[in-house]
């Protein structure tokens, strides 16, 4: 398995949840949708703030992000040894967080087979200890094949003048995820950045150096 799934892309958005426009996190960084800041490469501020998004373009950039330059990262990782969909879901979903696939131990003791060593080390990556919840359910999907997410994310407002993300919503995403993947150009890598949605006329608020800032710094998911 060498592409995205909806389960994939699912899995790893119950992992994060999302916000429609811009909010500070936890160290300040302005944020937006499924975690992504300007270092992802695709600009953030002053975009989204007061600006948000319709659900569908705040999906087409995160799948256009994991697809161009996280999924990459993640097949190089891997080499020779061709993950299974859970593999590459929960592979992908370490990554967008931490940024640290090329680095990270626990890679080479999984392809060459020591599975016991690989979950030691991958369960260690919990700093913050906020992330050692999502570590685990990620490492029953690497090593066990089990799937934590119901094909639903908590959506964030944005409370303000603060702009910190509130008051989350739970919301069936399959639906939405499965119209990105069902194209046949979705599967092109090389597909051009999602074009910005028109700005509304009256926005509301509605109620990582190089990757993404991850949600659950905030939430601890």
């Amino acid at each position: 398995m060498r592409d995205l799934t909806p389960r994939i892309v699912l899995e790893l958005l119950a992992h994060e949840g999302l916000v429609r426009e811009a909010y500070r996190d936890s160290t300040g960084v302005w944020t937006w949708s499924v975690g992504i800041t300007d270092a992802s490469g695709h600009r953030v501020y002053p975009r989204y703030k007061d600006n948000p998004q319709p659900l569908s373009h705040c999906l087409e950039v995160y799948v256009w992000l994991l697809r161009t330059r996280y999924l990459p990262q993640v097949i190089a990782a891997f080499g020779a040894y061709d993950p299974a969909e859970h593999e590459l879901g929960a592979a992908l979903s370490f990554h967008w967080n931490t940024g640290a696939i090329a680095r990270a131990s626990w890679v080479g003791r999984f392809t060459s087979g020591d599975r016991d060593g690989a979950r030691a080390s991958f369960l260690s990556w919990a700093r913050p200890l906020a992330v050692a919840a999502r570590r685990a359910r990620e490492a029953a999907l690497l090593f066990d094949g089990q799937w934590s997410g119901d094909g639903s994310a908590l959506v964030y407002a944005v409370s303000k003048p603060s702009y910190h993300p509130a008051g989350g919503q739970r919301q069936d995403l399959r639906e939405a995820v499965d119209a990105l993947l069902s194209p046949p150009s979705a599967s092109s890598a090389a597909s051009p950045e999602p074009a910005l949605a028109p700005k509304p006329a009256t926005p509301s608020g509605g109620g990582p150096a190089s990757r993404p800032n991850w949600f659950g710094r905030l939430f601890g998911s």
